[in-house]
C-alpha cells in the first residue's frame, strides 16, 4: 500500500514515517510529486482541517492520503491558539513569533494557570470516499521561557506532565511515547493494519 503524508513539514514527516513502520507500506511525501495541491485550512476544528487536507490530497493525486491537524490548546486562553496554532502570530507560520505571542499573552500568569495540551487528529482518506479518524492528546504546562532546541513548533515552551524538561529537551523516543501525534499515529497504525488487503 502506498500512502501520501499530507505535510511538507520535515519534522512531522520524520515523526510520522518513524512510527508508521508497517511491512509493505510505502510512504510518499511532497518531494515525490511534480504537483502538490495548495490546500487552504478553512476548518473550524482540528478534525475538519485534517479531513480537508487528507481528502483533497487523495482526490488530487489519486492515492490514499494521511493528514494531521495539530494544535496547542491553552486553558487560560480559552483553548487558543487551537486551529490557528501554526499561524498564531501571522500567516507566515513563524514558530519563533508564535511562541513570542503566546509567552506575552501568558506573562504574569502563575504556573497553576498555565495548563495546556497538545492535540492531534489524524485523518486517513482512502479511495472510494472512505475516511478514518484518530485523536491523541498530551497534557502539560506552558513555561515562562524557551528551553531546548529539539522538536518544532511550541515544543520549547511546553513541559509535558511527568517531566521536568520541555518537549524540545526530550529524546525522539521519549517524545514519541507521550506526544499527541505519537498517540494519534499509533491508533492510526492499528487502523491501517486492519484495512482489507493490508495483510
Amino acid at each position: 500500500m502506498e500512502l501520501i503524508l499530507a505535510t511538507s513539514n520535515d519534522g512531522k514527516i520524520r515523526e510520522m514515517a518513524r512510527l508508521l513502520d508497517l511491512p509493505g507500506l510505502e510512504i510518499r511525501t511532497f518531494g515525490d510529486f511534480d504537483r502538490w495541491p495548495d490546500i487552504e485550512e478553512t476548518g473550524e476544528t482540528l478534525e475538519e482541517n485534517a479531513l480537508l487536507k487528507a481528502e483533497s490530497l487523495r482526490d488530487s493525486l489519486g492515492m490514499p492520503a494521511l493528514a494531521d491537524d495539530s494544535g496547542l490548546l491553552v486553558d487560560h486562553l480559552g483553548g487558543r491558539p487551537g486551529v490557528t496554532s501554526s499561524r498564531y502570530a501571522g500567516p507566515e507560520g513563524d514558530s519563533d513569533k508564535n511562541m513570542e505571542r503566546l509567552l506575552a499573552e501568558l506573562k504574569g500568569v502563575p504556573e497553576t494557570g498555565r495548563t495546556a495540551r497538545f492535540a492531534c487528529v489524524m485523518a486517513l482518506a482512502l479511495p472510494g470516499g472512505v475516511t478514518r479518524l484518530t485523536r491523541g492528546e498530551c497534557e502539560g504546562t506552558i513555561l515562562t521561557e524557551r528551553h531546548g532546541a529539539g522538536g518544532f513548533g511550541y515544543d520549547p515552551v511546553f513541559r509535558p506532565v511527568g517531566f521536568d524538561r520541555s518537549m524540545a529537551e526530550l529524546s525522539i523516543e521519549e517524545k514519541n511515547a507521550i506526544s499527541h501525534r505519537g498517540k494519534a499515529l499509533r491508533a492510526m497504525k492499528e487502523v491501517i493494519e486492519h484495512l482489507p488487503g493490508s495483510g
